[in-house]
């Protein structure tokens, strides 16, 4: 049998693999035998697939504590629209491992808003043109109440209105709304600046996207 070169990404991705075999594993054995039979996560992200959006990362979290849901725009369909992968995972973070919260984050530069702003741009890819229907009513509220806004200011306030428009599809699922009204599951929209490692958070009170680390309170006492 003829082997097939290994190209040099491909080895970038093995060598990586060698050292979490040799490496990192075996400096984290005892937590990875733990997760080996369960999983208890607390947090729910559901973020965009784009490469440069790591969540892990961004918390610093480890193996175990996030249940990620990536797709194209970060997008919730609403319940019964698309009952698929996006919606099967929000049922079974949310009903079977019980998360406490659920994160949806945007992010900056963010290649399916800018397909929002520029349709003919993927007007050949069917399944994204059709994928990203579920974001139309966040165009549409920019439009109607920024009618100003262009460039690099239209399309952050269109990130950050997405986020919005899908926490709002999120409601619609019944393991969620379930949740909420009981108090025990929370809902947060964020954004990433990928330029500046920013995280901004949709401040309810304030109606505006505030910094991440703004909206927790101050220990008592200080």
């Amino acid at each position: 049998m003829t082997s097939v070169p290994i190209k040099p990404l491909m080895n970038r991705l093995l060598s990586g693999y060698t050292k979490f075999r040799e490496e990192v594993f075996p400096a984290h054995r005892e937590m990875f035998a733990y997760l080996s039979g369960s999983q208890h996560p607390h947090t729910l992200f559901i973020t965009c697939a784009d490469s440069r959006v790591v969540p892990n990362l961004i918390t610093q979290t480890d193996p175990g504590e996030i249940f990620t849901v990536r797709n194209v725009g970060n997008i919730v369909p609403s319940f019964g629209e698309i009952m698929g992968g996006v919606s099967s995972a929000i049922e079974y973070a949310v009903a079977a491992l019980e998360v406490e919260n659920v994160i949806i984050l945007g992010h900056s530069d963010c290649g399916a808003m800018k397909a929002l702003l520029f349709p003919e741009d993927v007007a050949e890819m069917k399944a994204v043109s059709t994928w990203l229907q579920q974001a139309h009513a966040a165009l549409h509220v920019v439009r109607e109440n920024s009618p100003q806004l262009e460039g690099k200011s239209l399309l952050r306030a269109l990130t950050e209105e997405n986020v919005l428009v899908q926490i709002a599809h999120l409601k619609t699922h019944p393991a969620v709304a379930a949740r909420v009204r009981r108090g025990n599951l929370t809902l947060s929209g964020w954004v990433y600046d990928i330029a500046n490692g920013e995280v901004t958070t949709w401040d309810e009170e304030q109606r505006m996207f505030i910094p991440l680390l703004a909206s927790v309170p101050e220990p008592a006492g200080v």
